[in-house]
This record gives structure tokens, sequence and C-alpha cells, in this order.
């Protein structure tokens, strides 16, 4: 069974809208997803009611909130990648005997430093997401704000190259179709358009709200990271060693690496709450099986530990990953 399969499955068998919305509560996703969302400053927070918002819809503090669970999903992953004998070992990464850091003779230090320079990435990302929640850098204020802690993967995602690249696709994907919906809903707001309120509520700004600029903005750099997001799917999707007669390995065919025209939604119509009512093509969803509690569960590293990076990530590495977010027009 393909991964993708698989985890459609267990969102199927395991994680149904009902149930789904029972664990955000456990999260604080719950209660964002109705009335209260995350505000105040960096250095503080505190639940609070948002001006107005459109019931039926997700808010920008939904957007906002369920972009950190998918980023801080990606860096667990992508930590535990580099750090995982299983995977980094392998042959078209760091080699037998080879680490993140130390990659063997026998190693790509090219494939290695696809996944290090992901994961700073990823660790940008969330840092932009923290500050437009309101939330401390420091990571302080994840769990509060209903941000996991723990990410539950299937049975054997780390012991090899073969188990982990499958989960990882889908994973890219998954957040590419996560950011392009939240590009089509930040442009929703702005003009209050299929049921989307203008008036959001600004979670960094308790009290406030976020004016039409800030919602086209917010657009405009979701799909920003998008971008980056789509590139990380191509990368990843060239690392193993494959060619035009034999293009496939771990169930993909994986030439060419960067296989699609246009990238897609992947059939998601919502962030927390879909437009359409089919509760099972949400972002939420299609990450539930990693939220809900089961088999290989693996903490999020803290932001402490993700400051340096210096057991996973070469230096020259992170000096040449660089870049801000986009300007307003």
């Amino acid at each position: 069974m393909k991964i993708t399969e698989s985890i459609n499955a267990r969102i199927d068998n395991v994680v149904n809208r009902r149930s789904f919305l029972a664990g955000l509560g456990m999260f604080g996703l719950g209660a964002a997803s109705s009335a209260a969302v995350i505000g105040c400053s960096s250095s503080s927070y505190m639940a609070t009611t948002p001006v107005s918002a459109a019931a039926a819809t997700d808010t920008a503090a939904n957007i906002l909130t369920a972009a950190l669970i998918a980023e801080s999903l990606a860096i667990t992953t992508y930590y535990t990648a580099l750090s995982a004998n299983g995977v980094i070992t392998d042959p078209n990464l760091a080699g037998p005997g080879g680490t993140a850091t130390n990659v063997s003779i026998t190693g790509s230090q090219i494939n290695v430093a696809y996944l290090q320079g992901a994961l700073l990435e990823e660790v940008s990302h969330a840092q932009l997401l923290r500050s437009l929640l309101g939330l401390p850098t420091n990571g302080s204020g994840d769990a509060q704000a209903g941000i996991p802690q723990t990410f539950y993967y299937p049975a054997n995602t780390f012991s090899s190259l073969q188990n982990f690249l499958p989960v990882l696709v889908a994973l890219e994907t998954a957040f590419i179709g996560a950011y392009m919906t939240a590009v089509e809903e930040f442009a929703s707001m702005a003009a209050g358009f299929n049921g989307f309120s203008s008036t959001q509520v600004n979670p960094a700004s308790s009290g406030s709200n976020l004016t039409q600029a800030n919602l086209i903005l917010y657009a405009k750099v979701a799909s920003s990271i998008l971008g980056v997001e789509s590139e990380h799917r191509a990368l990843v999707r060239g690392i193993p060693a494959v060619s035009i007669s034999a293009p496939n390995y771990a169930g993909l065919n994986l030439i060419p690496a960067n296989n699609v025209n246009y990238e897609i939604t992947d059939g998601l119509t919502g962030l927390i709450t879909s437009v359409s009512g089919n509760s099972s093509s949400t972002a939420a969803a299609a990450l539930g099986p990693f939220l809900a509690a089961g088999s290989n569960p693996l903490s999020v590293t803290s932001v402490a530990a993700q400051a340096s990076f210096s057991s996973v990530v070469n230096a020259s590495v992170a000096a040449n990953v660089t870049g801000s977010i986009p300007a307003a027009e």
C-alpha cells in the first residue's frame, strides 16, 4: 500500500471529523475554530475573542495556527531524519558510518544539504508564524497555543530512506496544498468573498483587527512559503539514485524530480474548516494521523536546540540559507 493511501486510510479509520475536532479541543484549535484565538505580544499570550469572524470559514488565526503545526511537524521530521542512523547512513545521503555533519566518502554531501537546508527553512517559517500569532519566539507559548509537542509517525518511518521518503513526499505535498489553500483564504478574506469575513482579529495585537493590507500581505507571504515547500518536494525526490530505465524507488516514480506543471491543493478545501462542508478535505484531516496518539511518538525539538543545529547542519549550509519575508507593495 502506498504511503498516501495508508495515510488516507488512517484518516478514514481513526480520525473522523467528530473525533478530530474533539482532539483539536485538546490542542486549543477547537476554540480557535469557533471563537477564541491566540493573542498578545512576543513575551506573553492570552485567549481573546475576535471582533468579528465568519462562523463557517477559517479565520486568519486558524490559518496561522494550522501552519505553525505543519511547520513544527516538518521540523520534527527533517531533524529526526538527519539524526536517525537508519535514514542518514543511506548511501544516497551520508553513507555507511557517516553523519549529517561528517558525510562519508561514499555518501552525498549535496543530498544531505538538501535536508539540512529544508530544516533551516522550516525553522524560519515557524518563527515567522509565531510572530504573527503573538507567541514567544523561544517556543514557550506553543503548547498553550495548541501546537502539539509530540507527533506520531507510521511504523519504521525513520528506519531507512526507503521508508522515510514516501512519508516525506506525502507530507510536503500536504504542506504545499495547505499553503495554496491559505493563499486562497487570505485573498478571500481581503475581498470579503465566498463567506469569508474581511474583519479578522489580529492574534499578535489583542483587541485589534488585521487590515485588508495585512490580509493581502499574508497571502503573499503564504505563497512565498509555498514556493519553498515546492522546492523541498522536488529536491527530496531527487535524492535516490534512479535512472530513466529504472525510475521507481519505494513505490514512487522519481523521474523527473520536478514532475508537476502546476502545484495542486491535493484536494484540500480548508485548513481547519472546509468551505465545501467535506470535513475530510481539510489540512487538519490530512495531518490528523500525525497528531492522533499512537505508535512511534517523537517529541518536537525545542527551539533552543534548533538555534544552533550544530549536530545536524553544516556551518557552510547554514550560512548560505538566507532571505526574509516579502515586503508589502
